[in-house]
């Protein structure tokens, strides 16, 4: 399945931070991370911290757009409906 996010790196602690909706209707998830945006170091934090939340192994989630951006669209490999069950869960607060 396909996630949208908005990352913000660099940030002071690791979390989710909620869901919006962008400019374009996509409901995106707000994710912080520590990493800084410099040779994907970010994007490994975002995959690490969600393969954690989702239980799945990181090697099950890849950056299919936005790999140098702050809006991203990754895909998750494993079972639909118990994906989306799980990234339903996620809401406020660190992960």
């Amino acid at each position: 399945m396909r996630l949208d996010l908005k990352v913000t790196p660099g940030a002071r602690h690791e979390g989710f931070d909620g869901w919006f909706t962008d400019a374009d209707g996509r409901r995106r998830l707000k994710v912080k991370v520590t990493a800084a945006p410099e040779k994907g170091k970010a994007n490994w934090a975002v995959i690490k911290l969600l393969a954690k939340r989702l239980g799945v192994a990181p090697s099950d989630i890849e950056v299919v757009h936005g790999e140098t951006g702050r809006d991203k669209t990754l895909q998750i490999a494993g079972p639909d409906e118990e994906l989306r069950r799980r990234i339903e869960t996620i809401g406020g607060g660190t992960g």
